[in-house]
């Protein structure tokens, strides 16, 4: 049975966006393997969540902010690439503003700044479950060769 290649003309931004981090997720180890979830994807937005479990607390039994940061740059990753067009970091930068315990679980919500061309930033702001921010995440991405999804005729 031939697979149908989807008709981007007839799709909107959100449903391109919600198509892109489908075909983006099925090749992420590292998110699976951490056990992230997307909890939410639209044009320019992606929000990730992850429970911090024991392996990746750090000496003061604290969440190491290296996973703080891989969660942030997740969503970062899926907002970035909702557009049917394959982008990568340039440059990131995190501030970790409170410790976080082993049990919690994290929410990053990565939402677009700017977007021209080939670059774009996004602001990343990770909370825990009453809301308090504990990370606050800044990443500039380049757009690169590929697509997640088909272009019609390929």
């Amino acid at each position: 049975m031939a697979v149908s290649t989807p008709d981007l003309s007839q799709m909107t931004a959100d449903e391109i966006a919600k198509a892109s981090a489908a075909a983006m997720w099925a090749g992420d180890n590292a998110c699976r393997h951490l056990q992230m979830k997307i909890v939410d994807v639209s044009a320019g937005m992606a929000q990730l969540s992850m429970e911090v479990q024991e392996f990746m607390t750090n000496g003061h039994g604290m969440c190491h902010g290296g996973y703080m940061f891989t969660l942030a740059d997740s969503a970062f990753a899926y907002a970035c690439n909702g557009y049917n067009q394959n982008a990568v970091a340039q440059h990131c930068s995190v501030t970790f503003l409170a410790p976080v315990k082993c049990g919690e679980v994290l929410t990053a919500t990565a939402r677009e700044v700017s977007r021209t061309g080939r670059s774009g930033l996004y602001d990343i702001r990770v909370t825990r479950d009453n809301g308090e921010v504990v990370a606050e995440f800044r990443g500039h991405s380049r757009t690169i060769k590929g697509t997640w999804l088909p272009q019609q005729g390929q």
